[in-house]
Order: structure tokens, then sequence, then C-alpha cells
């Protein structure tokens, strides 16, 4: 029989499978995974440890495996929240200091809410880049969670859900939620080498979430695993069932972008995204390359307008923008907020109008195709010389979101898949691309061409 410590570093799935063999407790389970965030502390990964919690979910959920009488495929794993949710018994800080002393939650937020009813554990709270505004994931207020693909060297772990991406990396738990409004589910996922989905947006009801950009704010899972994403989109909707169909692999078309995509990308991200997609032919899929003129469209409107994400930052923190304590806000954070507040009435309306025409044209290219890219032009960056130079930061900051944050001004659902390292054992990633509500496709492909981009890097 495998240790517990073993059955820990399993999948969501296969840890709950660990529960139903009798091969381990969701007791020993959660007590196994306390002890690992407990010896973590250093690495800046929690902000807050709900053991109590914990410990009473693990009990109930033991007891329903002892009578046979699971609430759900996920009963009794440990799940983590990026602390932009609302979990009972919590303060809510968004990674912020300003907001840090606010009063402790008393309900849970729905997603949250519809996880416990499905069984699952709550372990805590995870970091993030405050007010979840920033593509790398530092953060001066909570210290910035330990990559743990590079012991050696501090790097990225990549923003702005990176507690959760690393949470999952390092093996503290099997799965973490967090937000993606520009990449901030996938770009973690990247940078760790963990699965990240990206949900359509509106399919993870997201009331009551500490927002970024209402437009653009999405839930979604960060896990070991396809399959854990697609049981947990099950259980953060409330659902008992999923549509989920393993996709034909030979009746797929993906549209690989000629433009935009690949510039100035790392050496390995460039070599590890050319392998899978040769993988993805060899297992029957048709490959298109083409040049995707939408995608410097959207550059270039960024570029003339500024983005919408900034003109909604703005409107959800004027107050403490304009207010006497933003020096309590982390100075990056706030100059691309201030940003936001710069755009005039008629950059918002051509940006909101813009959208309105690309989305159409783009899709009139993508057909019945997924849209595939590096998930990120690059691997996860060395701390040191972002904290060193604000420029620095911005450019590189600006880098990692240029790939990801199409997909959300085309509205679409993603999934970021692990497809390599590089020479530094640094992993690389493959962004997969359905237009809005199209999930259910997407995550039956993401099944399979998980499978073969895994077979093809090893």
């Amino acid at each position: 029989m495998s240790s517990i410590e073993d059955i820990a570093d399993r999948t969501a799935a296969g840890i709950a499978l660990a529960y139903r063999s009798g091969e381990a407790g969701p007791i020993d389970l959660v007590e196994c995974v306390l002890d690992r965030i407990a010896r973590s502390k250093g690495d800046n990964i929690f902000i807050t440890v709900s053991a109590a919690r914990a410990r009473a979910e693990a009990k109930k959920a033991q007891g329903r495996y002892e009578v046979g009488a699971p609430l759900s495929p996920l009963d009794g794993v440990p799940i983590a929240w990026k602390d932009l949710f609302a979990v009972a018994g919590t303060p809510t800080t968004a990674g912020s200091k300003y907001f840090s002393g606010g009063p402790v939650k008393t309900a849970d937020l729905a997603c949250v809410a519809n996880a416990a009813s499905a069984g699952m554990v709550s372990v805590g709270k995870v970091n993030l880049s405050e007010l979840a505004y920033s593509g790398l994931g530092l953060n001066p207020h909570f210290g910035t969670p330990a990559n743990p693909n590079d012991r050696k060297t501090p790097r990225s772990p990549g923003g702005s859900s990176s507690g959760s991406g690393a949470a999952v990396a390092a093996r503290l738990v099997p799965c973490a939620i967090g937000s993606d409004t520009g990449g901030s589910v996938r770009i973690p996922a990247a940078f760790n080498g963990v699965v990240g989905y990206k949900t359509s947006t509106g399919r993870i009801d997201a009331t009551g979430l500490v927002p970024l950009a209402r437009t653009y704010d999405t839930i979604g899972p960060l896990a070991r695993s396809v399959e854990d994403c697609i049981l947990l989109d099950m259980a953060l909707r409330g659902a008992v069932t999923t549509p989920v169909r393993r996709g034909d692999l030979a009746a797929l078309t993906v549209l690989a972008p000629q433009n935009v995509v690949l510039d100035d990308a790392d050496d390995a991200v460039a070599a590890n995204f050319e392998r899978s997609l040769e993988a993805l032919a060899r297992a029957g899929v048709s490959v298109r390359r083409e040049r995707v003129e939408t995608l410097d469209e959207i550059l270039e409107m960024n570029a003339k307008h500024g983005t919408l994400t900034a003109a909604e930052a703005y409107n959800e923190y004027r107050d403490v923008i304009d207010g006497d304590k933003v020096d309590m806000i982390d100075r990056r954070v706030t100059k691309r907020i201030v940003d936001g507040k710069h755009m005039s009435a008629n950059d918002l309306l051509s940006i909101q109008r813009g959208r309105q025409r690309l989305i159409p044209k783009f899709h009139a290219q993508l057909g019945a195709a997924l849209l595939v890219m590096p998930t990120t032009p690059i691997t996860a960056p060395e701390i040191a010389p972002l904290e060193a130079s604000d420029e620095v930061f911005h450019r590189v900051n600006i880098k990692a979101l240029r790939n990801t944050m199409l997909g959300n001004i085309l509205d679409l659902c993603g999934v970021a898949l692990p497809n390599g390292r590089d020479a530094d054992g640094l992993p690389t990633s493959l962004l997969v691309q359905a237009g809005h509500g199209a999930d259910e496709r997407l995550l039956g492909h993401a099944l399979e061409i998980e499978r073969v981009v895994r077979e093809a890097s090893q």
C-alpha cells in the first residue's frame, strides 16, 4: 500500500479514488496536507490556513466514505482559494495590506459553498498579486510565493493567481482556485508547470468576488490534470454531472497563428510548441498555420487606447488611488490603475466597439477549430531584475500577459497544459482555446491533447 505522502502527490481524482478504495482516508490525507503547508511557511504561498475548518470537513467526509455515501467525485479532497474569495471564518485581503484589516467573512462565496456541498475540504487562502493586477505574482506585503521549479534562483510564480499555481506545483494541495482577467489562471499554470482552466465569462458565478475588471473577470481551477479541472468545474458550479466527453483528435482542427504569439519567444518555448503541434498532427489532428490579423489589431488597439482592464480597475479602486492611503498599494499596481484614470471616453468606447468588431471577425477565421499558442512566450523570469527596476517589471509583465490577454479580449475559454521544460528545468505551456460557451467541447479535446502532449514531452 502506498504511503500517505505518495497519495497526497496524486491528482484530485486520484486522491478521491484512494478514499473510495480504502487505501487512504480524508483525515490522514488532510493532516498530511496541513503539515506540508506548515513546513512551507517561508515560501509565502498561504496567507491564511483554515486548519480547524479543514479538520472538521475531513472528519465528516471520512464518515461518509465509511458508510459508502460520498457526496461527489471530489468528496474529502483538499482545496485552497485565492484570497479574493469570501471563505467563512477568514478575512479577504486581495493580497493587499490596505484591505487586510477587514472583517472576517461570515459566509462562503457561492462557488466556495458549492465546493463545500460537494464535500471538498477548504484548507485556506493563498497569496496573489495585489488586487489581482499583475501577471508576475510579486507581492511586497505578504511576500512573493516561491516558484518550486527553481530552489536556487527565486523566480516569478506567475500572476495574479500566484499562490494557487505555486501551491499545486509544490504539492501542498492537489487543486486551488484562482481568477483570470488577463491570464491570471493560465500564466501561473505555465510558470509552475500545472494545468490551468480559464472558464467562459459567467460560467461560474463571480458575484461577490473581489473584482478587477468585471467585463473580463472569471473563476477557474489550477490542478494536476484536465480531469481534475472537469471535476472542479462541476463542483464550483454546483453541478452533479458533466456533459464533457473525450474528444476525437482525428476530427479536430487547430489554428496556430503565425504572427504575434511567438514574437520574441524563448527558444525552448518555440521548440516545445512546435513539438506539440507535430505530436498532435501525428495523432490525427489537422493543423492550420495561418496569420491571424485580429491579433495584430488587438495589440494596435491596446497601444492606441489603453486597456479595458485599466479603465475598470480605476473605476473599482478610484477611492483608494485618489485617497491619502494610496502609498499602501504596490506602486507597480498603482501605476497600471492610474493608466486607466487617464483614459478618455473615446478610448473606452473605441475599445468596446473594437471588441464588438474583432470577436466575430476572429471567429469567421477560426471556424470549428481550436486556437493554439504558447501560453506565455517566456518561462518564469528571475525575480531580482523585476524588483530592481520598475521599467523591467512592466516590460516583462506585458510580455508575460501578451498571449493570454488575447483570449480575454476575444471572450474565449482556455486550458493551459504543461508541454515540456527548458534547459534549466523550467516549464513551458501550451494554451488551447475555444469560443465563449464552448467549455465542454474544449475540455473534451483537452483530455486527449493533454495525453498526446505529455507523451511527446517525456
